[in-house]
Formats: structure tokens, C-alpha cells, sequence
């Protein structure tokens, strides 16, 4: 008698299936368990070997050992992670079908006695895994329901209230306070449905052989009367007509540009129209558009005609890298839109990140709005940041530098700058003190001079590139006591909003400061404390290996392993030879696209994400010189980077598994809503799913990460782009429930933004994907409206 006629074919398979498992998890398991994890996967192995043996002696206490184990795992799973599905899935997916081939006809009847005790036995066990898999799908343990307030008949009137008609988006953020809040209202959670696609308009620009990685379309569109203003990832800018998106004229500032570019992105343009009374006002160009581009321009255009501001600089440019000591194409960048004042036109810029010791300055200056005459600089490396380049004077090389647009309060006449971190960011031993005062802060300039009004600094000795990511936001609040506060928002990538006095810089909602794990780098130092917002998206607790996860129990398991031979003591852990974990990760919770915030009805709409990465600090050697050679940048923030003049190089990259998938349980994003008269999460929703990111179209809601920001209406409806999945969502505002989607033609990491033209709300997003970040790309600005 052969072996296929003793046992059949069927039950092979299930004894090959459940003695390599076991192999597998057990060896696996012990290796974990040194390394001070989890014991379950050693228990696991056990199980699963001395099931595979009674199978092996045609035994059916088989069945009832198997069915201990499963009961025993689907106890530890819900111990672990309660009723979360996706939580619950990798400890799940192989064990329970392996189960019922187990229970097959084809296994059970070259099984002995006893009876059918081991069929009942494990027929039941399978039962009650289901049930656990059933419960599971009825809820999510992440979720958090709630209703914002409707408008409170006390509002204060917006700051920003009449800056602009209604009907139009003029800056970034709709007005210089960055709320990206529309007042219109014709959309609403009773008609968002119906919306139907009214124009799209394709630009041209695609990602060519020789760009970087990182092109990216990231525009969020302004809208001015009839017209509506954007730019490509080569810094290409059109106008189109508003109504029917049509193209009335381009401009192509013919950049310069190569593949070790950190960026090439464009996030949109800016416009200034001169006061009638204004003396100093050209009779040219009256109504300008400014275009900031990556190889170090600034061009100010006719809003009509597209034609250069002759009158502005040279011939309707500024070179950005006058008074620089580096010059080198790429190394300074701005990639978002200046702020506009009656008179200022105020510019900063993205450095290379990680590069060297030596990169172009951070300065951000202000210039002429109507001739581009350098009117001041604030250097924040400098002693005296206000000092003028000159003969013999450079900005600072390498001091801090703010990549993402500020925020602007007339009254005030005070600009408010994000600020990143000295570059190399993850790496601090040779910075001084001027560097360090007003990194990863926020700064608040006079508008008109540059001097220093306030700052206030979110990281002290910042190791994570946890800079502020994103213009932030000015709200009036109305407080429990009926006075108004002028606040700022600004939201980290650590997770927290700082809420800010925007008068002063004096904390609305407390953030106390912390002790934080200790232990540098050999060279480096660490702050004691970190400020930590009472207002925040960052995780309750720290991660433990019971947060790892997989697409199966076999990736899980390696991820646990992973996790436990980095370091991580939670926030601020520092970087480390050994690797580090840093979550929130690199990323952050909170990237550049912000709040949006209704102003009237005092709440925000926001979408952090939760993607851990790894940061591995690499000794100088024989291939790893401390100084440049003939290499250039990358043109990726992620991966090795040399840290050229530090003691060490890094590699930063997400925390993933063998097989690609987050070593982070799910969800990985979020749509959010916040009272900002009470300054509380009131609700929470995974939001996403995987169906572009899979190697199968599923549709499955895991909550996936999202490169970009909402945008919020007085209709009472959010709208959402930029997530791992290609589509525009709307939400009702009040409770965060999804109310419409539709697919979009490309990855849209981007901001969309809302306009009215004759009566008639658009909502236009930017969809041309995200090279980094792995969307498909493409070169579309789709509008949509109700039908007419």
C-alpha cells in the first residue's frame, strides 16, 4: 500500500501544511520570545507540529488538539486587539481555513476513533471563530462617533470675512487665514450625491525620464471673477476659463531641472490685485499671479494675458538664490505659493534634506509686490536674522527653512511662518544655538519689516524632521467666558495641534512639557522635555508588538521580530545605530495639507495619518565617505541619505513586512472632526481603502494614508482626495459619514478647492498622483458641480 492510497492526497496536504507552519512559527516564535515577545507563537508551533504528527498516525485526537488551539487563539487575538477585524485577520486567515480542511470528508475518514469527538470538537471551534469573525465586521473598536455643533447663534464674524466675494478661492487656502473653507452653500449632504462631472482639463505636463522620483501634482487651484489659476509639477502655469475649464493661456517658466531633485511639484500660485488708490501701483499688471519654481525662481505674471511683469525684477523674475552661498540647482526649492500682502510679496523655500552640511539658507524674505525689490530677510540662522545680504554678507547656510506656505493676518499686519529644522534633520551634534531657536517653530513676523513679533517652538532639538507641515490656520474663537481669541491652529507632524494666541504666541490649549526618551547618538544631545498638545491625533499609548500586523500570522510574526530588535520607547525615541522606530513616522501625522476649518460654525475637518517609519543612523566608513564627492541627491527624501559633513549617514524608510504591507496594524487614515470651542475629537472615521494598493481590486475600508487636505463648506459638506485609493469623497461635516464618491483618473494628492460661477458650485481637484507615494500618474484638473 503506498502512501497517496494510506492517506489520501487531502490529508498530505494537511499534514505538509501543518508540520511546515509549525516549523516555521515555532522556530519563529523562540526567536521572538528571546527577544522578550509575545510566548503565543512558540505555543503555536507546538500545536501545530503535534497536530501534524497524530494526523501522520491517522489519529483523531488531531481534531481536538487542533480545536484547543483555536479556541486558545481566538481567546489571545480578542485579548490582544478585541474585536477588530482587520486587527483580528492575520491571526485568523490561515489558522481557521486550515481548520476546515481539517474537517474536509477527505481527512476525517483515514482518521481512527474515538467517535466523532474530534469533528464536533473542531466543527465547533470553526463555529466560534466565525462568530468572533462576524462580531468583529459589526464594529470597529477605532471608530468614534459623534456629531459636531451646528452654527452657534454667538459666532463671531470670520477675521477673513470680506477679503473676497464668495464666490471665489483666491489664495491657498481660499484668504491668507489658510482655513480652506468655502462659504457657499449651494452643495449640500442632501444633494451631494447628485454631482456629476462638468469639465476636466488635461495640462500635458507627465513625469518624464529625467525627473525625480518625487514629481508629484499637488495644486490646489485659485479662482479670481472668471478665471481659475493653477500650476504643473514643471511649474507650468494656466489659466482656464472657470465655467467651462477651457484653456484661455499658458506659461511655461522652461525650469531647470534633473533627476536627483528632491521635488518637483508645484502647490499652487498666488495673486495680488493693486488698490485703486494705491500711488505705487503699476499701470501695468495691475492684477499679477506669482509662480514660485523648484530651480530657485520667482516670476510675477499678467493675470490677464500671461505675459511677464516687466517692471518686476528682471524682466518679471527673481533669482531666489541671490545672496545664497550654494547656488547648486535643486538644492533650493520653493515649492509652495508665497504670501501676499497689499505691499509684500514674502517667499521661503524647501532645502535638500539629509544632503550635506552645507545647503542653501532657509532665509525667508520679502520682497516689493509691485517691483520685487528685496525689502528684508529673516535669517533664522543669523545673529541677527534681519541682517541684509551684501559684498560681504550671505544669508546662513543651512539654517532652517519653512517648505510649506505661511499664514497671513492684515489686521495684524503679522505673517505666520511654519518652520522645519536645520538640515541634516536627523542628525543634531553640530548645531548651534542660532540654529536651534526657531527650528520646528512657529515664527510671527511683521509683515512689513520682517522683525520678530513672537515664536513658539513645537520641538526642541528636533531629530525626526517633525517640523510644522503645514500652513496654519487663524480662527477667531469665541471662548466659554464670550470673549473672542484671534487663535492659530497649527497642526504637527507629531500629531499635535498647537493652539496658539496669534497675538502673542501664548498657548489657548495647554502643552505641557514631557520627559521623553533619553540616550543620543554618540556626538549628539537630547532635550529633556518635549511639549505635548493637549489637542492631538498621536497615539494614546505607545506601540508593543501586539500592534504588529500582516497580511498572515507567518509576515506578522516577522514583524514582530522587527519590532523588537529597533528601538523604541515611544515619541522622540531617538535615532540610533541600532534602528529606531519613529512613530508618528517621518510622514507624520500631519502633512502638508492642513485644516480646514469653518470659521462660523468654529470646527475643522481634519485627515491624519499613522505609518511608523525607520531610522537607521550609518557610521562614516570606506563607503560611506563624511564629505561629497562627485554624488548628487537622490531625489528622494526616503532610503540612504549621506548626511555628508555629519558623523553618520541615515536610512529612513516606512516600517513594512516582507511583503510590503505596513508592519502597523490598520487604520493608517483618518477623517476627523474637531469643536474648536471645546478643542475635542468629536468624531473619527477610517478612511480609504486598499483597492489601488492591493494586488487585488478590493474594496476593503482599512483606513489608508492620505497626501493632502480637506476642504469644508457652509453647505455643511467635506470633501477628501488625496488618500492611497483613487477617488474624491464628500462627508457631512456634522458626523463624518461618507455621502458620495467617485472615481478619479489618477492619484489626487492634492487640496481640491470650491468656486461659484453665475450661481453654480464647482468643486475642482488636481488628480496627476504622487511619484513617491506610489499613485498612478496623470495630468487631470476635474471640475464638478450639480447638474444644471
Amino acid at each position: 500500500m503506498n502512501i497517496f492510497s494510506r492517506f489520501g492526497p487531502t490529508l498530505l496536504i494537511a499534514i505538509a501544511i501543518c508540520a511546515i507552519s509549525g516549523l516555521y512559527v515555532l522556530g519563529g516564535g523562540i526567536w521572538l520570545g528571546l527577544l522578550g515577545g509575545s510566548f503565543y507563537y512558540m505555543i503555536a508551533g507546538v500545536a501545530l507540529l503535534v497536530t501534524a504528527f497524530l494526523l501522520l498516525r491517522g489519529r483523531q485526537e488531531a481534531l481536538i488538539v487542533y480545536a484547543i488551539f483555536l479556541i486558545g487563539t481566538m481567546v489571545w487575538a480578542v485579548s490582544e486587539v478585541g474585536f477588530d477585524f482587520w486587527a483580528l485577520a492575520p491571526r485568523g486567515d490561515i489558522l481557521v481555513p486550515i481548520g476546515i480542511l481539517l474537517l474536509l470528508p477527505a481527512v476525517t475518514r483515514h482518521l481512527g476513533p474515538p467517535g466523532n469527538a474530534g469533528r464536533f470538537s473542531l466543527g465547533a471551534a470553526v463555529v466560534a471563530a466565525i462568530v468572533v469573525v462576524v462580531v468583529a465586521l459589526t464594529q470597529d473598536p477605532q471608530d468614534v462617533a459623534g456629531a459636531l455643533p451646528p452654527v452657534a447663534q454667538n459666532a463671531p464674524t470670520p477675521g477673513d470675512a470680506g477679503e473676497m466675494p464668495d464666490e471665489d478661492w483666491q489664495a491657498y487656502g481660499r484668504t491668507e487665514f489658510g482655513d480652506r473653507f468655502s462659504p457657499l452653500k449651494q452643495i449640500t449632504p442632501a444633494n451631494v450625491s447628485k454631482l456629476k462631472v462638468a469639465w476636466t482639463f488635461r495640462t500635458g505636463d507627465m513625469r518624464g525620464p529625467g525627473d525625480p522620483g518625487e514629481t508629484t501634482d499637488e495644486v490646489t487651484p485659485i479662482k479670481i471673477r472668471d478665471t481659475v489659476y493653477l500650476c504643473s509639477p514643471h511649474q507650468i502655469l494656466f489659466a482656464l476659463d472657470a465655467a467651462t475649464g477651457k484653456m484661455r493661456w499658458k506659461f511655461d517658466p522652461k525650469i531647470v531641472h534633473n533627476p536627483t531633485f528632491q521635488h518637483l511639484t508645484c502647490r499652487g500660485v498666488s495673486y495680488h490685485e493693486a488698490k485703486a488708490d494705491d500711488a505705487a501701483a503699476p499701470t501695468e499688471c495691475a492684477q499679477r499671479i506669482f509662480l514660485p519654481t523648484n530651480d530657485g525662481r520667482l516670476f510675477a505674471l499678467d493675470a490677464h494675458s500671461g505675459e511677464r511683469c516687466h517692471g518686476f525684477g528682471n524682466d518679471g523674475e527673481i533669482d531666489l538664490k541671490d545672496g545664497m552661498t550654494v547656488k547648486t540647482a535643486g538644492f533650493y526649492e520653493p515649492t509652495s505659493p508665497p504670501v501676499v500682502t497689499d505691499t509684500m510679496v514674502i517667499v521661503s523655500g524647501a532645502v535638500t534634506d539629509n544632503y550635506s552640511t552645507n545647503e542653501p539658507s532657509g532665509v525667508t524674505r520679502g520682497f516689493d509686490v509691485n517691483t520685487g525689490e528685496l525689502k528684508w530677510a529673516f535669517d533664522p540662522g543669523n545673529p541677527d536674522p534681519n541682517e541684509m545680504p551684501s559684498e560681504q554678507h550671505h544669508f546662513v547656510p543651512n539654517s532652517p527653512n519653512s517648505w510649506i506656505t505661511a499664514s497671513y493676518d492684515p489686521k495684524l499686519d503679522l505673517v505666520y511662518i511654519p518652520m522645519g529644522v536645520q538640515t541634516p534633520d536627523i542628525w543634531g551634534g553640530n548645531r548651534n544655538a542660532d540654529a536651534e531657536r526657531y527650528a520646528s517653530s512657529i515664527v510671527a513676523l511683521n509683515a512689513s519689516t520682517g522683525k520678530l513679533a513672537w515664536s513658539y517652538q513645537t520641538v526642541h532639538h528636533d531629530l525626526w524632521d517633525m517640523d510644522i507641515p503645514s500652513q496654519p490656520s487663524l480662527v477667531d474663537i469665541r471662548n466659554a467666558e464670550g470673549e473672542i481669541i484671534p487663535t492659530l491652529y497649527a497642526p504637527a507632524k507629531t500629531g499635535n495641534i498647537f493652539v496658539l494666541d496669534r497675538r502673542n504666541g501664548k498657548l489657548v490649549v495647554p502643552a505641557p512639557e514631557r520627559p521623553v526618551p533619553q540616550g543620543a547618538a554618540p556626538g549628539d544631545h537630547l532635550s529633556a522635555t518635549q511639549p505635548f498638545s493637549e489637542l492631538t491625533f498621536r497615539p494614546k499609548k505607545n506601540l508593543t508588538d501586539a500592534d504588529m500586523w500582516g497580511g498572515t500570522m507567518f509576515d506578522q510574526l516577522i514583524c514582530r521580530i522587527m519590532f523588537h530588535q529597533l528601538r523604541y520607547e515611544g515619541p522622540f525615541t531617538p535615532p540610533s545605530l541600532q534602528g529606531t522606530l519613529v512613530f508618528p513616522g517621518n510622514l507624520g501625522m500631519f502633512e502638508w495639507g492642513g485644516l480646514a476649518v469653518d470659521p462660523v460654525r468654529q470646527v475643522a475637518i481634519a485627515n491624519p495619518i499613522a505609518i511608523p517609519f525607520v531610522s537607521t543612523l550609518i557610521p562614516r566608513g570606506p563607503n560611506n565617505p563624511a564629505t561629497p564627492d562627485k554624488s548628487l541627491p537622490s531625489g528622494s527624501e526616503s532610503g540612504v541619505q549621506p548626511q555628508f559633513g555629519a558623523p553618520f549617514g541615515v536610512d529612513l524608510h516606512p516600517f513594512l513586512s516582507p511583503l510590503g504591507l505596513p508592519c502597523k496594524q490598520p487604520a493608517w487614515g483618518y477623517m476627523s472632526g474637531i469643536d474648536l470651542r471645546t478643542n475635542k475629537i468629536v468624531w473619527k472615521h477610517r478612511n480609504g481603502t486598499i483597492r489601488d494598493s492591493a494586488p487585488l481590486p478590493l474594496p476593503f475600508k482599512m483606513g489608508v494614508p492620505s497626501l493632502g487636505g480637506p476642504l469644508t463648506t457652509a453647505g455643511g459638506v467635506a470633501f477628501l482626495t488625496s488618500t492611497l485609493d483613487y477617488y474624491i469623497r464628500a462627508y457631512d461635516v456634522t458626523t463624518g459619514q461618507q455621502l458620495w464618491q467617485d472615481r478619479l483618473p489618477a492619484g489626487g494628492q492634492s487640496t481640491p478647492m470650491s468656486y461659484s460661477v453665475n450661481g453654480r458650485q464647482f468643486i475642482v481637484t488636481a488628480d496627476g498622483g504622487h511619484g513617491s507615494f506610489g499613485t498612478k500618474l496623470g495630468d487631470y484638473v476635474v471640475a464638478y458641480s450639480l447638474p444644471e
